[in-house]
């Protein structure tokens, strides 16, 4: 029985600390790899949230639309700083480059949740799925589960 214990405090923390993972399944498109996923972690009574992850994509495709069951909507956001004033505007689509990795990060392009349904809170999982549209028009999704956690944590 002494043999089996750190075996699975290993496994324990190995499965606390892996943030910097995104975990798909349920992929309709296996072109789409998406990486370094995490959701800003909120406050009780707060309604707004952010959530960041790379996109990288083996043929050109855009995402078209976002879901969460976190969020009452989800949208696409863009950010940028221009004379020191912050600009935030909605994307409809963000077209994805084959080979180029698309950075949703802090102070960039990101994902907005609006009418949270409850805190995200620190080690929670928050599920997204992503849908996509190629140059044909054809359709797919890729869900994602992301961790939760502070902006001052490493990703």
């Amino acid at each position: 029985m002494q043999k089996i214990k750190p075996i699975f405090l290993s496994l324990f923390l190995s499965t606390c600390f892996c943030f910097n993972t995104s975990y798909a399944s349920n992929s309709t498109n296996s072109s789409i790899k998406v990486s370094e996923g995490w959701a800003r972690t909120s406050t009780p009574g707060q309604s707004v949230g952010a959530a960041y992850m790379t996109l990288t994509s083996t043929k050109n495709i855009t995402l078209v639309q976002v879901d969460s069951t976190s969020a009452g909507s989800v949208e696409i956001h863009s950010m940028s700083m221009n004379n020191g004033v912050m600009k935030m505007r909605m994307l409809n689509k963000l077209d994805l480059v084959a080979g180029k990795p698309y950075k949703l990060a802090p102070g960039s392009f990101h994902l907005m949740l609006f009418d949270l349904k409850k805190p995200l809170k620190m080690g929670e999982k928050i599920d997204f799925t992503l849908h996509f549209k190629d140059r044909a028009n054809k359709t797919s999704e890729v869900k994602v589960y992301v961790p939760a956690k502070d902006e001052q944590v490493s990703h």
